[in-house]
């Protein structure tokens, strides 16, 4: 059941609805590699790296941070 969920979570993430996260940015690389299943092995990819995230924060019990291993795009005025 928990395979399944996080399953799930990683398919939002990567639809049209999923914010922007590193989570997103590297399902996305993945599925634009192209491939007849290239979309199942992003959408299980995501899932592992969630499941790992998720039991780092659990342990740690820290602040989760969306953007973090990405650099912050500069606002153009």
């Amino acid at each position: 059941m928990m395979r399944a969920l996080l399953v799930q979570s990683a398919q939002h993430i990567l639809g049209r609805f999923g914010k922007d996260s590193d989570l997103r940015r590297h399902g996305l690389k993945i599925a634009a590699r192209g491939g007849k299943n290239a979309k199942k092995r992003a959408a299980t990819a995501v899932a592992r790296k969630l499941s790992v995230l998720l039991h780092r924060l659990w342990i740690t019990a820290e602040a989760y941070e969306p953007l973090r291993n990405s650099t912050p795009k500069e606002k153009v005025a």
